[in-house]
């Protein structure tokens, strides 16, 4: 095994960790689309993404088509937490190339700079996904 390095996020904005190591995925202006769905429930589509690693490619029926996609996995603690556009075979799904899904159910959002919680928890670095969601709508 090798040397683990991992891309640090600068704490400018709300940033999606993974939901079991806290390791930085995203900004939250990297968000492109919160209508994405997926077993779990809720994903995300985002722009860009760091500290994963892609498995392997996979044609997949989705709801839109069919897709070429591959799994995406957190570098630190091997945790599926979406997947990656790869490919699609309908013109009009293009615009997802590229990009990637996040399963809501598998990342938390960090809390933002200057923003003060309220409430009591066990960690207070971390908001639920129920309060990134319902402050979203």
């Amino acid at each position: 095994m090798g040397r683990l390095f991992l891309m640090s996020l600068a704490p400018t904005g709300t940033i999606y960790c993974c939901k079991h190591c806290d390791t930085p995925l995203a900004y939250a202006h990297q968000i492109l689309s919160k209508m994405f769905r997926c077993k779990h429930g809720k994903a995300y589509l985002f722009d860009k993404v760091v500290n994963v690693n892609a498995g392997e490619k996979d044609d997949r029926m989705m709801t839109t088509g069919l897709h070429t996609v591959c799994d995406i996995f957190c570098v630190a603690c091997g945790s599926i937490l979406g997947w990656k556009y790869v490919s699609a075979f309908e013109k009009d799904q293009r615009y997802k190339e590229g990009k990637f899904i996040l399963e809501r159910f598998k990342i938390n959002s960090g809390v933002p700079p200057g923003r003060v919680q309220l409430w009591a928890e066990h960690d207070g670095r971390r908001s639920s996904s129920e309060d990134d969601d319902q402050s979203a709508a």
